[in-house]
């Protein structure tokens, strides 16, 4: 009860508070604006809050109000019902005494049907605590089945816990034609003083007061049982409120990452395939132009370099063979400039050999100029996407050119796989390795970029080289994994034709 009875209906409004005050301080003592999302959501579950506290504050508060009524309604009825129940006891009693004194006008003494009378009157009981008492006008007690020590003692002037004169009382209201009195006695099963109503009359002839009561700590027992009951209903309405207020709150809060993740996931689609586009809009716009800077402009600065050998063949002056000598040398320089502009672009070697035989000759070269030993593993079933082989190159050249300045690698081992729609890439060298993974540099994050870009995956696992443990079982190197899912990429190729 006591953990039902501690949710209260501002537990709603604090935590909406707590809700605000997450993200209005995001950060000690800094201050986070809400997104628009979480506005609109604020705005959904606020009102919902709000109305529904107030609902169940009214709600609970009318409960109480009407239970505390009807508690009042069946206490009355319940005391109406028990002072009837009273006045039947006491007419009992009374019709057993019409025997007795009737025997007044036969003849018997008034000490016989007194006698008489006493005995039939302490022989009456009814439940556990029930009895018949009975007192002279002047206050003595005459008949008193619990307490017959009582008996023949004066009590007129005893008073109860709450100073009523009891006896007085009684005797006053039996002059009366009879009524009840409410004071309080002795129990008899406990021992306590407690609430007790009693209903007294007269006995004709005999000018004695008799009655009998009953304890009304039963009723109080019974009205707090009826009261707990009530208390718990209402406690149970309210946590089956509360839940079912905490479910639609879960619920919109649910729907709302839902369409959140959903919007977002469209979103980084989308942008993903604009990325693809436009990598591949770049990629064509720079095969066109590494192609048109390697067939015309190269090819004429070639033409004009063997024009120019044939002009220093004929010849004969040195200061003019000393001329043609710079601009030769400068020429030279505008065609390996050219070239290496041709192939930053576009790589012509992919248009020419295709994507293996580019690596396989990347490969030889590093091999020829280097100690490191290569060995390479290529399997490819179909032609792959232009701006798949692309990056695929470049993220080798790149790999390739930090094992050879930074790793001291001896070997180097390249898988290039297909299966299904799957193209995964590996390369893995014996370097030193390094220690800081994710942070890595420009050259790692541009290969990361390349893959995930195209919605692949990238993984860099490196084993740092540790000192002076020539002896150990442990190896150092790196090894790079990219991922390629070429359905992906046709997809976003069928979405934008689509489009289109």
């Amino acid at each position: 009860m006591n953990n039902r009875a501690a949710l209260r209906p501002d537990c709603f409004l604090k935590a909406a508070g707590i809700v605000w005050l997450y993200y209005k301080n995001q950060s000690v003592g800094t201050y986070k604006p809400l997104t628009l999302k979480i506005k609109i959501l604020l705005l959904a579950l606020l009102p919902l809050i709000i109305i529904s506290v107030a609902i169940t504050t009214v709600h609970q508060r009318q409960i109480r109000e009407l239970s505390e009524q009807e508690i009042a309604t069946f206490e009355r009825n319940l005391l109406a019902s028990k002072k009837e129940e009273l006045r039947h006891y006491v007419e009992l009693a009374l019709a057993t005494t019409t025997g007795p004194l009737s025997m007044l006008d036969q003849g018997k003494s008034r000490e016989w049907v007194e006698e008489e009378v006493k005995r039939k009157l302490t022989a009456l009981s009814f439940g556990a605590d029930g009895y018949f008492f009975a007192y002279s006008r002047e206050g003595v007690n005459i008949v008193h089945r619990v307490q017959p020590y009582l008996i023949g003692q004066n009590l007129i002037d005893i008073q109860d816990s709450d100073g009523k004169y009891l006896i007085q009382n009684l005797l006053k209201r039996a002059s009366e034609g009879g009524g009840f009195e409410r004071y309080k006695w002795r129990k008899p099963s406990e021992g306590g003083q407690e609430d007790k109503l009693a209903y007294v009359v007269e006995i004709p002839r005999l000018g004695w007061m008799m009655g009998t009561g009953l304890y009304l700590d039963d009723i109080t027992a019974e009205v707090a049982a009826i009261r707990e009951d009530v208390q718990t209903n209402i406690e149970s309405t309210f946590v089956t409120v509360i839940g079912i207020i905490s479910i639609t709150v879960i619920l919109i809060i649910l729907v709302g990452l839902i369409i959140n993740i959903r919007e977002s996931q469209l979103a980084n689609q989308r942008l993903q395939e604009l990325a693809q586009n436009s990598l591949k809009l770049q990629v064509n716009q720079r095969r066109t132009f590494a192609r048109e800077l390697h067939d015309g402009i190269n090819q004429i600065l070639v033409s004009t370099r063997m024009w120019m050998n044939l002009v220093d063949k004929k010849w004969q002056q040195d200061a003019g063979r000393a001329h043609l000598k710079k601009a030769t040398d400068m020429l030279d320089q505008a065609i390996q400039e050219v070239r290496r502009v041709s192939h930053d672009l576009r790589p012509i070697v992919l248009d020419d050999l295709g994507l293996e035989a580019a690596l396989r000759q990347m490969l030889k070269g590093i091999a020829e100029r280097s100690e490191i030993k290569v060995s390479t593993r290529i399997h490819l079933d179909q032609a792959l996407p232009d701006i798949v082989v692309t990056n695929i190159y470049r993220i080798v050249q790149e790999a390739l050119t930090n094992i050879e300045k930074h790793s001291g690698a001896t070997e180097i081992k390249l898988s290039l796989l297909e299966q299904g729609n799957v193209v995964s890439l590996r390369i893995e060298d014996n370097g030193k390795g390094f220690y800081n993974v994710r942070r890595g540099g420009l050259g790692l994050k541009n290969m990361r970029e390349r893959t995930e870009i195209l919605g692949g995956s990238f993984r860099i696992n490196s084993y740092p080289r540790v000192p002076d443990i020539s002896r150990s079982q442990l190896t150092s190197g790196t090894i790079i994994s990219a991922v390629f899912y070429l359905e992906a990429v046709y997809q976003s190729s069928r979405d934008v034709e689509h489009e289109s």
